[in-house]
């Protein structure tokens, strides 16, 4: 296969050619057809040509797991090299044996990859909302790597990062992997029985492997992932928090954090797993310094006309954590779930909501209903008790993994705030309780019209409401100095609120603010 032949295709297609260091794409306007190039290089193999068609045919598989719409067949290029052409699938041809083979794909418009559209302004936090919930779908199905597999151990972990760092220092980065190498074994030693754990609880996975900004794309109403690792199993068969801390570090290299923390909060929503947040931070390292050396072997460096500065972001990650404890106090209906949503975004924080969790309880994600499901409902006093004590736990783990961490709860009894402000004490972070409070008319409006949409994890109802404002507890006086009020009445700049909260001393004023909910 050469270029030549390539570009004979090009002209008979009336294509683009898209070239990259591994493969050739042609774009007819219908279709892209994308050709791996006769390459051998330190990380695969594509000298032969029984190879060639062994991965076209093995990218076809894996990626119709997440675009099946996008990935049509593999077909033979028959002929010669003088006058190619492409076959049907599974054609052999009357010239004889195939001289190639191309994978045929659906052409997406321009400007539908996030990559293109985070460069034009149109990338929405929705769009990352879809596609966090379909890869932590994606993650609930696939194949798991089974006990006597070598997927997903602390080996398997460590080595590619020893191996990007020699490179890195091989491209002139000796002073910044100087300061990274140090603590990722010091992190490596400390999460090395986490990690194995995480593998006992089938948490490692054939996933995606690729997971950046331009491996995704917005097709209708769908947003999706493509072009996943298929030239190398290890790329792709890892935690499933491995695979998803791609897209996060790529939002916020590109300045996004808004965008990484609402993607990140509603995968962990979805698939449940808070638990693994300890993982996450070495995972966005590996993936920043991935990218920063892909970059350098590319030629390009950092600099403001010149992408991203993923190394300086990986020196960023390793910085000492801030992280500090938020708990919400209002009843249903309050804004506490839309205002946290936006002070995640602005503060760069892990929320863990009562309605989610306690729907993990039994089974259930945060949009399948009780009804039906559970005898007795959700809300009992028994399941709140359990609700709030896994909230405890998970707030826990995330603020000893150095996050920041609001905790969505109505939190009206005194002695459920006493124990989280005693958890913030032990681990010796500050603590503040944001207070959201609205009209009881408001509350009920508020209630009916969620109720009506059925999109909300929530299913408290008017009954739930009623029973709260009844056994409310209101915030003592001693509470009311780390406390923001969130009124509904009067306006309020969510950046305020963040600031406020991440400041490094106590609150003595109060916030009041409206969010239109």
């Amino acid at each position: 296969m050469s270029i030549e032949l390539v570009q004979r295709l090009q002209r008979h297609l009336q294509a683009r050619l898209i070239e990259t260091h591994i493969s050739w794409v042609l774009l007819d306007g219908r279709h892209a057809w994308k050709i791996k190039k006769p390459v051998h290089l330190s990380f695969l193999d594509f000298s032969e040509l029984s190879r060639r068609r062994q991965l076209c045919e093995m990218e076809l598989q894996l990626n119709r797991r997440l675009a099946p719409d996008l990935y049509l067949d593999v077909c033979p290029i028959l002929g010669d090299e003088q006058s190619p052409r492409i076959g049907a699938p599974g054609e052999a041809g009357s010239e004889g044996e195939a001289i190639e083979y191309t994978l045929r794909m659906k052409q997406f418009e321009p400007g539908a990859l996030l990559s293109e559209r985070l460069a034009a302004g149109r990338l929405e936090g929705a769009h990352l909302e879809h596609l966090a919930r379909r890869l932590a779908a994606f993650h609930q199905t696939v194949a798991v790597a089974t006990p006597d597999s070598d997927w997903g151990s602390p080996t398997r972990i460590t080595q590619p990062v020893e191996v990007l760092l020699n490179g890195l220092v091989e491209q002139g980065c000796d002073e910044a992997c100087a300061r990274l190498r140090p603590w990722l074994q010091a992190q490596a030693a400390r999460l090395h029985d986490i990690w194995v754990q995480r593998k006992t609880q089938g948490r490692v996975i054939e996933g995606h492997g690729d997971l950046h900004l331009a491996n995704a794309v917005v097709l209708g109403d769908e947003v999706t992932a493509f072009d996943c690792i298929e030239f190398d199993p290890a790329l792709r068969w890892i935690d499933g928090l491995n695979d998803i801390a791609f897209m996060v570090m790529d939002l916020l290299a590109h300045e996004r954090a808004d965008l990484a923390w609402r993607f990140l909060n509603t995968y962990l929503d979805e698939r449940g797993d808070h638990a693994g947040l300890p993982v996450l931070r070495y995972y966005l390292v590996y993936r920043a310094l991935v990218r920063a050396l892909v970059a350098r072997l590319s030629g390009k460096r950092s600099g403001q006309d010149q992408g991203p500065d993923y190394l300086a972001l990986a020196l960023s990650l390793i910085e000492p954590a801030k992280p500090r404890l938020l708990i919400t106090h209002g009843v249903s209906g309050s804004g506490k779930s839309f205002v946290s949503g936006q002070l995640l975004e602005q503060a760069g924080a892990v929320r863990l909501r009562a309605d989610v969790v306690r729907k993990r309880l039994f089974g259930l994600g945060p949009g399948a209903s009780s009804s039906g499901q559970v005898d007795g409902g959700i809300y009992d006093t028994q399941t709140t008790d359990a609700t709030y004590a896994r909230l405890r736990k998970l707030a826990q783990v995330a603020l000893a993994a150095g996050w920041p961490v609001i905790v969505d709860a109505t939190f009206l009894h005194g002695a459920d705030r006493a124990r989280f402000q005693e958890l913030a004490q032990q681990l010796n972070v500050p603590f503040h309780i944001l207070h959201c409070e609205a009209p009881e008319l408001v509350l009920r409006e508020r209630i009916l019209a969620r109720q009506a949409q059925g999109r909300d994890a929530s299913e408290a109802d008017l009954a739930v409401l009623t029973a709260q404002l009844a056994q409310a507890q209101p915030l003592q006086d001693s509470e009311r100095s780390h406390t923001l009020l969130m009124d509904a009445r009067h306006p309020c700049s969510v950046q305020t609120l963040a600031a406020q909260w991440l400041a490094d001393v106590n609150l003595d004023m109060e916030v009041r603010g409206h969010a239109t909910l």
